[in-house]
């Protein structure tokens, strides 16, 4: 399936995760994002805390994949793939069928220079995650931090539970904002990330409504807060580096925003308003057939 048709914008209030500025940000920024963070774009998970910033980011994978269960020659979705690291790794690691969407075109043809290079066959597809389309259902849905880019998080679950076969999981990783935030504290600590990291952010308990209104039983949920925090300690170091001052400054105001937030997400962290959380839910066998 070529691009969806993206869901149309507010004409009053201006959303931060505006598709077309997701799109925009990511086609421009992944191959800095990648001499930044390396092969993946996501969080570490810090075990004992002098791990190398790429052990910490395969440690998430890991932790995420062993809390799934996920089994050899599964076939995934792997749903805001970036550029393809989550689905090379579990094509090389179990054997997995896999296949990675993302609506940003430099990304897709990123992650399908890095199948080539891996000599994995994995499929990187074009398509808004909020109007999938496949013939199939799939054993696993995979999503690390995606799902926050989308504009109806309960809508996005209840369909993308078509796609997955009964008994099949969920797994995901999504930032999040702590419950009961005052307004004063939303301000402070959250718009900022919103605005610069072109994200809406709903708390942990909303995800966990969210998946059982889509047919599915929770499985794990974790606060990995505590795990995660050092990728943004990483983070405001790695752009110190003036030349990326000097790129924001050419992008426009947009890149400057997302830079800052590199801050705002240490302040997140620190206060503990902003969270990094996983879920693993499953597909309930259908009880009721012969």
């Amino acid at each position: 399936m070529s691009t969806a048709p993206f869901r149309k914008q507010s004409a009053t209030l201006p959303r931060p995760n505006d598709k077309r500025k997701i799109v925009e940000h990511y086609d421009f920024v992944s191959p800095y994002y990648q001499s930044l963070w390396g092969e993946h774009i996501h969080h570490g998970y810090w075990i004992r805390g002098d791990e190398s910033k790429e052990l910490a980011q395969l440690q998430l994978m890991e932790h995420l994949a062993e809390l799934a269960n996920v089994q050899t020659g599964s076939t995934v979705l792997d749903i805001g793939c970036g550029f393809g690291g989550c689905s090379l790794y579990l094509a090389r690691k179990y054997k997995a069928s896999a296949t990675g969407i993302t609506i940003s075109p430099v990304q897709v043809e990123m992650a399908r220079k890095a199948a080539v290079a891996a000599q994995l066959d994995v499929r990187f597809l074009l398509m808004d995650a909020e109007a999938l389309d496949f013939p199939l259902p799939f054993d696993l849905l995979w999503s690390v931090e995606s799902i926050s880019h989308y504009h109806d998080h309960r809508s996005f679950f209840v369909n993308a539970a078509r796609f997955l076969k009964p008994g099949g999981t969920f797994a995901l990783t999504d930032w999040f904002k702590r419950a009961d935030l005052s307004a004063a504290q939303t301000h402070k600590f959250i718009e900022p990330i919103e605005r610069g990291m072109y994200v809406e952010l709903e708390t942990m308990d909303a995800y966990e409504s969210h998946l059982l209104a889509s047919g599915l039983q929770i499985v794990h949920r974790q606060d990995l807060s505590r795990q995660c925090a050092k990728s943004w300690d990483l983070g405001v170091n790695m752009i110190r580096d003036k030349s990326f001052w000097a790129l924001a400054a050419k992008m426009g105001k947009h890149l400057v925003t997302n830079l800052k937030a590199f801050q705002a997400m240490r302040a997140g962290y620190s206060s503990g308003n902003f969270v990094c959380g996983l879920f693993v839910a499953r597909k309930p066998f259908d009880i009721t057939a012969d």
